[in-house]
């Protein structure tokens, strides 16, 4: 991770050990780095899974990093597979819904899996108390160069004002030209972008 970011970086992307084969540091050993590199927060976001947090939460309380709670997402749907997302918790209530998503996820699969599909963030009342998908929730739109817009714009329309397109780079000589592949569906969907990890671990199979 560089350790030349501006003060009030918070890193909204990280898969912890418990994310299997995509994470390796365990969610302590995260914290102690996000403190160390001067990060004003860490999202811990594993996949369809909360297992790290409590881990995560204590470190945090001790070196006084504040942590966000969140999980990555990959939605199955036979028409249109694989978009990623992060849902990021903005409150007590939030982490009550994102909970509640995971839950539905995983008890339709079998154990160690997951799937959620787009209805369930289309479906009107599955978690009530607010306005669109997973009240109290973020929502950011983990897109690959040549993403179509239209999936900015789904997410857009399930999490009203709550969405953003999370830009991760390489440190690579195509930064600028996968920069500008990521921006052109953002700025086409209407959604704003946020800096955040790559991949929050290597790329999921």
């Amino acid at each position: 991770m560089p350790n030349d970011l501006p003060p009030d970086y918070a890193e909204l992307h990280c898969c912890s050990n418990f994310s299997f084969l995509r994470g390796a540091s365990h969610p302590e050993e995260l914290v102690e780095a996000a403190q160390a590199l001067g990060y004003s927060a860490l999202a811990i976001t594993d996949e369809a899974s909360l297992a790290g947090v409590v881990r995560a939460h204590k470190a945090a309380r001790g070196c006084g990093l504040k942590l966000i709670i969140g999980a990555e997402f990959r939605l199955a749907d036979r028409q249109r597979e694989g978009l990623r997302l992060l849902l990021l918790a903005q409150n007590r209530a939030g982490y009550g819904n994102l909970s509640a998503l995971i839950t539905l996820a995983r008890r339709r699969s079998r154990k160690g899996e997951y799937r959620l599909l787009r209805s369930d963030l289309e479906t009107s009342g599955l978690l009530p108390g607010g306005s669109g998908a997973v009240p109290d929730c973020l929502a950011l739109w983990v897109a690959a160069p040549g993403d179509s817009a239209d999936e900015g714009r789904w997410l857009a329309q399930c999490f009203p004002a709550r969405a953003w397109l999370a830009v991760g780079l390489h440190c690579g000589a195509d930064d600028a030209q996968r920069l500008a592949d990521l921006l052109a569906p953002a700025s086409a969907s209407g959604l704003p972008a946020a800096a955040a990890g790559v991949n929050g671990g290597q790329e999921p199979r």
